[in-house]
């Protein structure tokens, strides 16, 4: 996905700044920053995705398991009890 670039002022430590250039070289920070942005932004989307899924799994099991005992008497109906 490519869009319109935007140029950004921003301030880094600058060991931060030395280890960038060891990894990207000076000619290619924008492109290692933006992937780093674009990967982080990736993490807290899923993260916060799994979050919600736990959560609606969590309420699903309690409606589930609430179901299932509603209908525990009727399951139960024509068994032999051994």
């Amino acid at each position: 996905m490519h869009s319109e670039n935007v140029r950004l002022n921003v301030t880094l430590p600058r060991d931060l700044v030395e280890s960038l250039n060891q990894i990207a070289g000076p000619r290619n920070r924008s492109r290692m920053i933006s992937e780093s942005v674009q990967e982080y932004i990736w993490q807290r989307k899923k993260t916060e995705l799994e979050k919600r899924l736990e959560e609606g799994y969590r309420a699903s099991a309690a409606e589930n398991i609430a179901m299932t005992k509603e209908f525990e008497a009727i399951d139960l109906e024509g068994w032999d009890e051994y």
